[in-house]
Parts: structure tokens; sequence; C-alpha cells
């Protein structure tokens, strides 16, 4: 018969190691997933505000601003707002970081948001 005293705690120094750090890859995921969603929120409403006849990329980083502010920043770190305004388009991007659960993994975000300006056209 072996002695088998010890095996249960070696095999415990091995399984909860891995799983602690599945969990906290869970929760990472989950956090960057936050993240994005926040920023598509933010380029979605930016471009809403973008593409109104008379609306400005000010205008624009304004309300991604308002609408950055109201979701809370705490899952999305280091954003960055880009709009662009041509006479026929409007072209948004939110970059950023997603907040870090896991330590030294930083995950990227970024969305983009894109569609024409709206024009006032008379009926024929």
């Amino acid at each position: 018969m072996s002695d088998d005293r010890g095996a249960v705690t070696t095999e415990m120094v091995i399984i909860m190691p891995v799983l602690l750090t599945l969990v906290l890859l869970l929760a990472q995921v989950t956090v960057w997933w936050h993240a994005v969603h926040i920023a598509q929120a933010t380029s979605a409403h930016a471009l809403a505000a973008t593409r109104l006849q008379d609306g400005t990329a000010a205008a624009g980083r304004t309300e991604a601003e308002r609408v950055l502010d109201q979701l809370g920043r705490g899952p999305l770190h280091g954003s960055h707002v880009t709009v662009t305004r041509t006479a026929d388009r409007v072209e948004v991007e939110v970059t950023g970081t997603a907040a870090s659960v896991v330590p030294f993994l930083h995950l990227p975000v970024r969305t983009h948001a894109s569609g024409p300006v709206e024009r006032f056209r008379a009926a024929p």
C-alpha cells in the first residue's frame, strides 16, 4: 500500500492558482466588454449630434464628453474622442483602455461610427 499523504495538498497547490487565474480572466473580459459598450454608446451619441444639418464636430465632442461623464469613466481609461465632419460624411472614433483586473493586462478599446450628414431637401 503506497503512502498518499500530502497528495491533496499538492493537487490544490496546482489547481487553485489556475482556477483563480481563470476567474480573474473572466472578470477582465467582463470589464473589457463593458468598456466597449460605453465606447459604442459614446460614438453613437456623438455621431447623432454631429450629423445634424447644423451640427459641428465640436458639438459631437461635447456630446461624447457628456455621455462619458454620464456613463462613468471607471471601466474606460484614457478615453480619446475624434470627430471628423466633412460636407457629406461624419466619422467618430472612440479609443481607450479597459480597466485592468489582471495585473499588467491592458486591453485596448476602439469603436468607430460613421454616417452621412443630414440635409434638408425640398420636395420637387
